[in-house]
């Protein structure tokens, strides 16, 4: 990737941390574990997620829309991020 360099390996990390959180949670559900003890797991995965999910963008921004910009083409990439931002702050 030219302009941006993504920790693949990270991300990854990360990633299989928040599928144990949610593994972890199906077997407090299974365990009938307290309800806020569970949804707090919840958030901790989805804050893993969010954080992934940053960068995986932060990157597509710093390469794919920077190269269709340079090359004049930029409409379709601009269109694409802003149905992702729509999908991000419903």
């Amino acid at each position: 990737m030219k302009g941006y360099e993504r920790n693949d390996a990270e991300l990854k990390r990360l990633l299989r941390t928040a599928s144990g959180q949610i593994e972890g949670v199906v077997k407090m559900i299974d365990e009938k574990k307290y309800c806020i003890d569970i949804s707090n797991q919840i958030m901790a995965a989805q804050a893993i997620l969010a954080k992934v999910n940053k960068e995986i963008l932060n990157a597509h921004l710093s390469t794919c829309v920077v190269n269709s910009v340079k090359e004049g083409d930029a409409s379709a990439k601009l269109k694409e991020m802003s149905k992702i931002l729509d999908k991000i702050v419903r």
